[in-house]
């Protein structure tokens, strides 16, 4: 994932609750031991947000590619792992997101993913730039994945429906590469992100 795309997606989920569950709900926030949050939730009579930096990636439905390493924040302190649960008025969105870092290079990554994800379904391939996802991108009127724009350093491949997608999305780093697991899932009438 490029820079600040797990901060910037926590901070959605949280101003998304603020905005639609401002009233009549009940905050939890659990703290690491260095003071920062780790998972917020929020409850209301309408649903739900539950925040989470602790990211399974069971939950991707992935395996982590041999020897890669989980990376933990970036230069400017960004997380790089986020659980994200929202919930209410009969739409729900969930987004597990993971980066990592391997001494390997980008086509070894990109093949055994590839192979991970037959499992799902056709693999589509997207050239993106660092940055730009293509998450929900699809046929208008269909729940058909598709790629967006064209072009960049960062390959992106990805399986199953706009409403239910697996993508992993690879760049050169240094010598070896820096890759993205990602699990979106929506339901609910119209659910788009």
């Amino acid at each position: 994932m490029g820079k600040n795309k797990l901060s910037t997606l926590l901070l959605a989920g949280v101003a998304l609750g603020a905005v639609v569950f401002v009233s009549g709900c009940s905050v939890n926030v659990k703290k690491e031991a260095n003071g920062q949050d780790k998972q917020v939730d929020i409850n209301t009579f309408a649903g739900g947000i539950h925040v989470s930096k602790q990211a399974d990636v069971a939950d991707v439905g992935l395996v982590v590619y041999p020897g890669s390493r989980l990376k933990e924040k970036d230069s400017d302190g960004g997380d790089k792992s986020a659980n994200v649960n929202i919930s209410g008025f009969g739409y729900g969105l969930k987004v597990v997101a993971l980066e990592y870092e391997s001494d390997d290079a980008p086509t070894k990554v990109l093949s055994f993913y590839r192979e991970q994800l037959r499992k799902y379904g056709n693999v589509l391939e997207c050239h993106t730039s660092r940055g730009s996802w293509n998450v929900n991108a699809g046929k208008k009127g269909s729940d058909e994945l598709t790629c967006e724009g064209t072009g960049g350093n960062e390959i992106e491949l990805k399986v199953g429906r706009q409403s239910d997608q697996h993508i992993v999305a690879v760049e050169p780093e240094g010598k070896g590469s820096s890759f993205s697991l990602v699990y979106v899932r929506t339901h609910g009438k119209d659910a788009d992100i």
